[in-house]
């Protein structure tokens, strides 16, 4: 989770604080699914990575809401 927590951070809002807290009791454990068998059973791949994604959603989310990007 800090993984991704850094990324978009990075990719977003290099200015943001990272804020730790406790999991709640209905908080999934992986956050992270593995595809494996999408792959092998599908022949399904990711056509975006992460990286070039999260600024896409971003943006897509930005479009939707009519929140402009802070500068």
């Amino acid at each position: 989770m800090m993984e991704l927590a850094e990324t978009v951070k990075e990719l977003i809002d290099p200015a943001v604080k990272i804020e730790y807290v406790e999991n709640t009791p209905d908080d999934p454990r992986q956050r992270k699914p593995d595809i494996t068998k999408a792959k092998e059973l599908l022949g399904w791949e990711p056509k975006v990575s992460l990286r070039e994604g999260l600024p896409l959603m971003e943006k897509d989310f930005r479009l939707r809401l009519g929140v402009a990007k802070k500068k």
